[in-house]
């Protein structure tokens, strides 16, 4: 019988997966935006900083840094969501470059001003296949049951079996 992993390793993988998948994508830095993990669950961050604010009279988060907040957010999900198991059950990170979804199309639902205050998604993929992948994503900043912005994405998946 195969003795289980120390627990310490499978997270160094499970990190190792999504920093492999932040990397990947320059913007999600230049936007500041982080990830907190808790087993599959992402949460996506985006930390307040002036430069994000649309509307100083306001002052409200730009509709562009919004969008592509929950963009980010529901890419990063719906990579992270179709490696897991491979990653969980092969028990390796894949090899060579991750590729990652491609947009089809977004629609984001503006629901009310975004505050100048850190901002947190979370994402929901409805139906992922080989070819194409459908995800929702709410944005909230104090309450969670208080969404400022919400999403839905269309996605063509890559052709080799990794993100892309």
């Amino acid at each position: 019988m195969k003795r289980p992993e120390p627990v310490h390793i499978i997270k160094q993988r499970r990190e190792g997966l999504l920093r492999s998948l932040v990397d990947g994508v320059p913007y999600i830095g230049f936007l500041g935006i982080q990830f907190d993990r808790r087993g599959d669950e992402l949460t996506a961050i985006l930390p307040y900083h002036d430069q994000l604010i649309g509307n100083p009279m306001l002052p409200a988060l730009h509709g562009g840094a919004t969008a592509a907040f929950l963009e980010v957010a529901a890419i990063i999900e719906l990579a992270w969501s179709s490696l897991w198991e491979g990653v969980e059950t092969e028990g390796a990170l894949p090899s060579g470059p991750l590729r990652l979804p491609k947009t089809i199309d977004f629609t984001v639902d503006y629901l009310r001003a975004g505050l100048p205050r850190d901002a947190y998604a979370r994402a929901r993929v409805n139906r992922s296949g080989r070819r194409y992948a459908s995800v929702h994503v709410e944005a909230w900043q104090d309450n969670r049951s208080r969404l400022f912005a919400q999403a839905t994405g269309h996605f063509l998946m890559p052709t080799n079996g990794t993100p892309g």
